[in-house]
């Protein structure tokens, strides 16, 4: 794996029973059909030199390069992705509470789906994929159109039927097959598996690597509070790859030795016509069982089931979290606020993880003192 000496990358380990499997061979669900992760060859001896190299890199995710499962660093496909900025808020934050936006609307496609995509191409390229495909509620499927571009690889998106116009088209400009099926992300995805052929499924957890680039965003969190995590992060969650990703990017710098301090506590955030991981955290399960009929026009969020399921549940126990869910007609209120109060369009996603930020100051839970971020997604106009 290591052909140029860039990454410390030994192998993938599967998430429910710990089985490993070599980095130079195609992976998508592991025996048990769980998601694989890449584990890492770490110390604190190692986490010195890594931390003390960071200042002279440029600012994009690659700068965590050692931490990403690429072969070839130097050959790498890069848009420039990552490195988006953190924004305190003045007018919106409640009393006495520290509240801050990490805005991923400049990714080189206007979401965080790029930093997933980015590195899950680039691995499938590395491996002789022919091509790529994957069912999207927007912003994945023009992310992976774009780097398949990039990469030179042939990429088919599955979409539900209602999903914005502009998404199409922009997948298609991309030179991307655009395939339309069903209401949800499931109906997609089954549109695939029935149409066959050899290309690589890049779905949420359902291949290792988008975890792998979706976790630097915890990277910079990190960073950017002085390796010290707020006491909050604010997530709106569909399959929950940030989630799982940026869970696994902590624990890894603390391996490191880098990250000092109390753990952040995670808050995910769903809809109401489509909440089965608030539903699961309820209850106290382990595992969230398929939302019947989700009904959301906040399309992003409209997972009716996650893979990762177990995954998203343990990062929230484990952290102390809270799941939130967001009456539909909040969204729209909440993203003409932000934009009046702090000059920032903010798309319905994020709307609905500001919605969640004040029911969770307002209930207590988040307390005056505490810090808190707020991950805003993606820029409104991938919707138009």
């Amino acid at each position: 794996m290591q052909a140029n000496g860039n990454t410390w990358a030994r192998g993938l380990v599967c998430s429910a029973t710990g089985v490993r499997a070599p980095l130079d061979e195609p992976a998508f669900l592991s025996p048990a059909g769980k998601p694989w992760l890449v584990d890492y060859d770490l110390d604190q001896k190692r986490g010195s030199a890594f931390a003390g190299a960071l200042p002279r890199r440029p600012w994009t995710l690659w700068r965590y390069r050692e931490l990403l499962p690429v072969a070839s660093f130097h050959d790498r496909v890069d848009l420039g992705e990552g490195g988006t900025p953190v924004v305190q808020l003045r007018r919106l934050a409640p009393d006495k509470v520290r509240v801050f936006l990490k805005n991923e609307a400049g990714n080189p496609t206007g979401s965080f789906k790029d930093r997933g995509l980015s590195l899950a191409v680039n691995r499938a390229r590395e491996l002789g994929a022919p091509g790529v495909q994957l069912p999207s509620a927007g912003n994945a499927g023009v992310a992976a159109a774009a780097y398949a571009a990039a990469a030179g690889l042939p990429c088919r998106v599955a979409l539900p039927e209602d999903t914005p116009a502009t998404v199409r088209e922009r997948c298609r400009a991309f030179g991307a097959e655009v395939i339309e099926a069903g209401g949800t992300l499931v109906d997609a995805g089954a549109a695939l598996r029935e149409r066959g052929g050899d290309l690589w499924d890049l779905s949420t957890l359902r291949e290792p690597y988008r975890a792998e680039g979706k976790k630097t965003m915890g990277f910079e969190v990190a960073e950017q509070f002085g390796w010290r995590l707020p006491d909050w992060i604010i997530y709106p969650t569909g399959g929950g790859t940030g989630i799982v990703g940026m869970a696994k990017a902590f624990a890894e710098l603390r391996r490191l030795g880098i990250l000092s301090g109390p753990p952040a506590r995670f808050a995910v955030v769903q809809m109401a016509g489509c909440a089965p991981i608030v539903r699961a955290h309820e209850a106290g399960s382990d595992h969230a069982a398929p939302w019947q009929e989700p009904d959301t026009e906040v399309w992003g969020l409209r997972v009716p089931a996650a893979i990762g399921d177990f995954l998203i549940l343990r990062a929230l126990r484990d952290s102390g979290g809270a799941a939130v869910a967001v009456e539909e007609a909040e969204v729209a209120a909440t993203a003409a606020r932000v934009a009046a109060a702090e000059g920032l369009l903010v798309g319905p996603e994020t709307a609905a993880a500001m919605a969640a930020l004040f029911h969770l100051s307002d209930s207590g839970t988040i307390r005056p003192g505490q810090s808190v971020l707020v991950f805003a997604t993606g820029h409104p106009a991938n919707y138009l």
